[in-house]
């Protein structure tokens, strides 16, 4: 393994650094000392920032990089990317551009000829995955659910099919709201994990199946912020109702014929052919 950054010797590079998400000490000694290091400092919110920076002796200047600016705030960037300046992107918490902003600004800098560099860390996601005690072969992150319409409705019928673990994150005041929601569409005897708090005083990890997971939240309102996690559909034949009922949903609706029957299969977990003849079936 390697102790030398050699990439903060280059200059005009943007780095993009994960902090803390709770804990302090969860700040790496490459993260403290490439925000040490570089020019500039893009962050989510600056006056969050400086907290941090001020506990670890970081005294480089910041720039702020939200979702409100971040066009502006990535030309400035690349202005000095060009001359020779290096650059480091932080969120409140945790890994950037993980449901926080960024990717349009990492997308111009690369397109603009810079070199972008991941300074891993913390991550809520990853880390709620790792204690849950679900499977973690496969996993898809979501993010928080659209609060409503058929948009949210959509996205709760994928999730009562996904052969994978599936991660959200949810809000305090939602929470109870969305298990119910879940509870009621068939999957009640799935096994979630809700962890809470991660890596602070009051972490916790209220694991179980859905029905007895809403129950307990239901009796003990939940606080702090939250990360849910459900695991897989029981394996199990689709129905062809089940089956033409995802392939009518407007985000597969918009894709061309093949790649709409691949993409049921896969989330359904039956052969391509069966669900393409169906397909077939539908639009003859």
């Amino acid at each position: 393994m390697e102790t030398e950054d050699k990439h903060l010797k280059e200059e005009g590079q943007l780095f993009i650094v994960a902090t803390p998400i709770g804990n302090l000490s969860d700040m790496t000694y490459r993260a403290v000392t490439t925000l040490q290091e570089v020019d500039l400092i893009a962050a989510e919110d600056t006056r969050v920032s400086s907290k941090l920076l001020s506990h670890y002796a970081v005294s480089t200047p910041m720039l702020a990089c939200h979702e409100h600016n971040e066009a502006s705030a990535a030309k400035k960037i690349i202005e000095h990317l060009r001359e020779g300046r290096s650059v480091a992107l932080i969120s409140d918490a945790g890994t950037p551009l993980i449901n926080d902003p960024g990717y349009r600004l990492v997308r111009e800098v690369r397109k603009a000829g810079f070199s972008v560099i991941p300074v891993p860390g913390a991550s809520s996601p990853i880390a709620a995955l790792s204690a849950s005690g679900l499977p973690t072969d496969r996993f898809s992150y979501v993010g928080f659910l659209p609060r409503s319409g058929r948009a949210r409705s959509e996205l709760i019928s994928e999730l009562e099919v996904a052969a994978h673990t599936c991660v959200l994150l949810e809000s305090p005041r939602r929470l109870v709201k969305t298990l119910v929601e879940l509870c009621s569409g068939n999957m009640s005897d799935r096994e979630v994990c809700v962890a809470r708090e991660l890596t602070k005083l009051h972490e916790t990890f209220v694991c179980g199946t859905l029905a007895e997971v809403t129950l307990h939240f239901q009796e003990h309102a939940p606080r702090g912020e939250i990360v849910l996690l459900i695991g897989p559909a029981a394996e199990r034949e689709a129905t062809d109702d089940e089956l033409i009922e995802a392939l009518s949903t407007s985000k597969m609706a918009a894709l061309p014929p093949s790649k709409r029957a691949g993409s049921v299969a896969k989330a359904c977990n039956v052969p391509k052919s069966r669900v393409y003849s169906l397909l077939l079936e539908m639009e003859g």
